[in-house]
């Protein structure tokens, strides 16, 4: 393993990132968003590439593409989950050899050392070419960005995605669970809760069943977990309540799965025939399944980094990702950004002595796969 200090570029790659960080962009904000995404594509203009904007906010960035040979697809995302003053209560800083900041590991050290495998090879472009797609609402489910994402994966001979490695561990992620969200309205009838309360419907009883009845479709030994997250419903405390809101979270390691618990969802009846069910949502991110393709890159990565003088390892995870929606049309291998710790919460940072090294299996991969 590299020391902070032995690699010629760090302090480079620390310059970028803290070009990035230091733009805040929520994915809320599609202006502080395009603000990440302008410094992007000026470097990738520095590197010769043709740059597409698309609609919804996604970019798309062409390094040495050539019509009729698929490229090489990377997955970026220009977006955080921090909103707008977190660098005033977690600033950007260095602690030995941890870096801190919002962003910094999902994902925009991730970017950073994409860029600087893209200047190591510099014009030197795979067969095909690379292409970057920077997605401008990944945080969110990337309702605008996700058919860019797909029909570009459907050109693609291989997708590599430069979220984070699995924290403490550091390594590739081979495979993710599929996300869902669905949100069930109970639509009762009100009365008062002292005077006749049997004339009334309660969308809350309804709900209650459902929670159990939903909940009891988990089956955690093969991966799927359903939580009822929130629950808001009724007027006041005296009134029989007409309306119950239930919103849950399901993740899934197969796609069978996610088709038996929609299927039972859908199928939701309450007992009481005055309480009417009104279903939302759905599979928001299919799941990436660890399949040979992916594993043969992996492969290729794993005997890459011994080659490079450190090890690294593969995992399934809960966490979604872009790569959930590439997975089933081309072969994809995930976690290629940067290692650290704290996606999402205040300890997040990147491992200064571990970067680099992903950063130079990054560059190999682009160059032999």
């Amino acid at each position: 393993m590299s020391s902070s200090a032995d690699h010629p570029e760090l302090n480079a790659m620390l310059h970028d990132l803290r070009t990035l960080v230091e733009i805040e962009s929520p994915s809320s904000d599609l202006a502080a968003i395009s603000r990440v995404m302008d410094v992007m594509e000026q470097w990738a203009r520095d590197l010769g590439a043709e740059t597409h904007a698309l609609p919804g906010g996604t970019r798309l960035f062409n390094f040495g593409t050539v019509y009729n040979e698929k490229p090489i697809l990377v997955l970026t995302h220009a977006d955080t989950v921090w909103p707008h003053g977190t660098l005033a209560t977690m600033p950007w800083r260095q602690e030995g050899d941890r870096l801190y900041g919002p962003g910094t590991y999902d994902m925009k050290a991730g970017i950073v050392g994409l860029y600087h495998a893209l200047r190591t090879l510099r014009h030197r472009w795979p067969a095909g070419g690379v292409q970057v797609l920077v997605s401008p609402d990944e945080e969110t489910g990337s309702a605008s960005s996700r058919a860019h994402i797909e029909a570009a994966a459907r050109n693609a001979r291989a997708v590599l995605v430069v979220e984070p490695p699995v924290a403490d561990s550091h390594h590739l992620k081979t495979g993710r669970k599929g996300t869902g969200h669905f949100s069930l309205h109970f639509h009762g009838v009100a009365s008062h809760a002292g005077n006749k309360p049997e004339e009334g419907a309660s969308a809350i009883t309804a709900a209650a069943k459902a929670v159990l009845a939903v909940q009891a479709l988990a089956r955690p030994e093969v991966g799927t977990t359903i939580s009822v997250g929130l629950i808001r419903g009724g007027s006041a405390v005296n009134v029989v309540p007409a309306e119950c809101v239930l919103d849950l979270d399901l993740r899934v390691a197969t796609l069978a799965e996610a088709e038996r618990v929609t299927a039972a969802v859908q199928a939701l009846t309450p007992d009481d025939p005055r309480v009417t069910l009104t279903i939302r949502g759905g599979l928001n991110r299919p799941p990436f399944e660890q399949g040979e393709d992916t594993m043969r890159l992996f492969g290729q990565a794993q005997a890459i980094a011994q080659e490079l003088g450190f090890t690294v390892g593969h995992e399934f995870v809960g966490g979604g990702s872009d790569g959930n929606f590439t997975a089933p049309l081309s072969p994809t291998l995930d976690g290629l950004g940067a290692p650290g710790d704290g996606a999402h919460a205040s300890h997040e940072h990147v491992r200064l002595d571990r970067w680099p090294d992903h950063v130079r299996l990054l560059t190999r991969l682009l160059q032999e796969i």
